[in-house]
This record gives structure tokens, sequence and C-alpha cells, in this order.
């Protein structure tokens, strides 16, 4: 009887592992658990993962860089996950995130939490991986070499149908930390092991990266080290060189960030009418479209600040103490004694991010007593924003397999 029973549990289990083969080779949504499921979105072969390295990225980041040549097929997978929106109560939600995973014979991968940057596509995300550049690098810098990669697609984007929660940190915390959580019952369903948590993010990203690492040292979860590429680790220092100390080479695009975080801010701390109290009646109709991903001609969003927001607001002290500015003022994510080996690279001619801000969690950590030397700032050079994440996405990569 227990040989038959033996027989039986076998035959079940290969039966479920035809029926999981069978959905993913369709591309059909696989169950997991507590409402977690995947689907196979493509497979990228090696000659492709080289093209992005070699052609598509100095196209879209304007700088020559060596990369390290794929070495394996790369498998990639949409996971929808259950979350919560920490600032409206733990609001239940369903968001989404993309899961690359190396296609070899290995079982057990290191794993890559990758944290994308501001997007003004819905589908710009990782779990849209055709759509959005940066993820394609570390796909093929990553994924193809042995890493498992992962990337939350925030709320308000992939497939979320909740406002974009731009720069809003316990949302970002939250939607990165449940991404981690759901991608591991996937792998421990598909029979795979991530034994080293890796944490990685440019721009935007950086400051989710860095906000996640806080969440996880937090409640304990380990770490091995965590790297940046131009991260905006202070908003409230950032902002206010936009407004009071504006640099002769600073982005156009910076109206992006006023627009985002305004409206994002109304919507998840509940203020009313705040992005209406931040930029002017003449741009407000247009901005709201441009958060709201509905159809506008960009070329009618002014790139001039002193245009687009409320002439109140160039005045520091109206700003520090306006609703906007003191929520500003919390979007930070470097004040804490941090535990693990961190990394922020910058740009020296990084339009949006200056070297002061790209340097602050390093100035911050030294400057407790003897410092605290886990926390590095480093150069990438004269390079611009995008030239920032794509000089240092390589010495990611070194350092990463190091810490192994």
């Amino acid at each position: 009887m227990l040989r038959a029973f033996n027989r039986f549990f076998s035959m079940l289990l290969a039966l479920c592992a035809v029926s999981a083969f069978a959905q993913e080779t369709t591309h059909q949504p696989i169950n997991v658990s507590d409402g977690i499921t995947y689907e196979l979105i493509g497979r990228w072969d090696v000659d492709r993962l080289n093209k992005i390295l070699t052609v598509d990225t100095p196209a879209f980041s304007g700088v020559n860089v060596k990369y390290t040549p794929a070495k394996n097929a790369v498998k990639l997978y949409r996971v929808i996950y259950p979350s919560s929106i920490p600032e409206h109560g733990n609001k239940p939600t369903m968001t989404s995130g993309l899961l690359a995973i190396p296609d070899t014979a290995g079982k057990s991968f290191p794993m890559v939490s990758y944290q994308h940057g501001t997007v003004y596509g819905k589908h710009q995300v990782p779990s849209f991986p055709d759509e959005s550049p940066e993820t394609q690098l570390m796909i093929a810098q990553f994924a193809s070499q042995g890493y498992i990669v992962i990337g939350a697609d925030y709320f308000g984007l992939g497939i979320s149908t909740e406002p974009e929660g731009y720069m809003v940190k316990a949302s970002h915390q939250q939607a990165t930390y449940d991404m981690i959580n759901s991608s591991r019952q996937v792998l421990a369903q598909m029979g795979l092991e991530n034994p080293h948590l890796f944490l990685a993010g440019w721009s935007q990203g950086g400051f989710v990266t860095m906000a996640l690492l806080e969440k996880l040292e937090a409640i304990g979860m380990k770490v091995q080290a965590t790297a940046t590429a131009s991260a905006p680790l202070d908003v409230f220092a950032l902002m206010n060189g936009f407004l009071s100390f504006p640099r002769k080479f600073d982005a156009d695009w910076l109206n992006s960030i006023v627009i985002l975080s305004a409206f994002a801010y109304e919507n998840y701390y509940g203020i009313p009418g705040l992005a209406r109290s931040v930029i002017t009646d003449e741009y407000y109709d247009v901005a709201k479209k441009a958060y709201d991903r509905q159809p506008f001609n960009p070329a009618d969003i002014t790139s001039d600040l002193h245009k687009l927001i409320r002439p109140e607001y160039f005045n520091p002290q109206y700003f520090a103490n306006s609703a906007y500015g003191r929520l500003i003022s919390n979007a930070q994510a470097y004040r804490w004694v941090i535990a693990s080996p961190v990394h922020n690279y910058y740009g020296e001619t990084d339009e949006a991010i200056t070297i002061g801000v790209g340097k602050m969690a390093m100035t911050y950590a030294q400057s407790m007593g003897a410092g605290n030397t886990l926390v590095e700032a480093i150069s990438t050079g004269k390079t611009t924003h995008r030239g920032t994440f794509a000089t240092a996405v390589p010495l990611w990569k070194s350092w990463f397999d190091a810490k192994q």
C-alpha cells in the first residue's frame, strides 16, 4: 500500500509539473497562493541580450560602456500580487512586477531587486520590459549572467488601477517589499532558491531602493549589498536647489518631479486641492492629464518652473512651511544607522541630481562620531543622468559578484 501511495504521489507531482509547464508555454497565468499569480511573457536569447548591451543601451544613455557579454538566455515573467497602501489605512490593492530568471539548469541564484526610475508611460516599467530600456539593461547585465532580477512596477503603474504613488515613501516600501516576498513564493513553487539578496535602483528608483533597504533592515531581512545611481536621497534639498539655487545645466524635465509629486501627495496623503495650490492655473489642467496618464502634448507644459509653480513657493520659508513642503521634507531615504554595505553612484554633470544630494547618505553616515564607513558615495565622472546609470551598472555587477 505504501509503495502504491508513493507511486500515486509521484504521479500527482508529475501531473502538476506538466500542468504548470503547459500553462507556462501557453502564457496562461499560474496560481501560487495568497492571490499571487505569474505568467510567462517572453524569453530573450543571448543575441537579443547582447544587442541590448552593445546597441540599445548606448543609444538610450548616450555613452559607450563596456559590459560583460551575456552568457545565458532569460525567461521573463509578470507577477501579479496583493499589496496594501499604508497611507490609506493599509487598503488592499493588486499590483505587478517582473521576475527574470536565467534559463539554465541551475537551481540556486542570487537575486537583485531593481527599483525603476521615473517614467511617463503607465507601462514603461519592469513587467513590460519591451517598454523599459533601463529594465532591459538590468536583464542583460544581471539575469544573463546568473542573477534572478525582480522589479516592482509601483502603485499606479503596470496593471495597478491606483493613482500613481510618485515618491510616496511608505507605499514604495510596501510595493517593493511585497514584490520580494511574492517572487520568493513563485520561485519556491518552481523549486528555485535565492540565498543572496541585492538591491539596486536608478534616479527615483535610487530613492525607492534606499527606502526599501531602510524597511528591510528594520525587520531584519538580510541584504548583501545595495547600490544606487543618481538617487534623490533628500527631495527637500533637491527641490530647494531647483527653486532657489538653480544650475545653468538643470534638466528641462524637472517640471515632471513637481507635477507627479504634487498630485501623488494630494491623492495618497488626502489633501484636497494640494496640487492646485502648487501649480499655476495656466498649467493645472494639462499637468493633471500628465499625472493621470491621459493623452496630452508635452510641449503644452512649460519647462520654466517660474511659470509652472506659484510664485510664493520660490520663498524658501513659504515652501518649507507649506503642506507640500512639509511632505517633501519627509521624502528622504538616508537618515538612519545603515547596517549593510551601500554604494551610491553619482555623476558630476548630472542634470537632475547634484553632487551634494548624490553624496548625502555618505555625508550623513560619516558625520556620526568616527563615521559609519558602510556607506560610500562614488563618482562616475562627468556623466549625465542617464550616463551615470549606464556607467554604474557594470560597477554594481562587479561589486555584487564580490559580495557572494
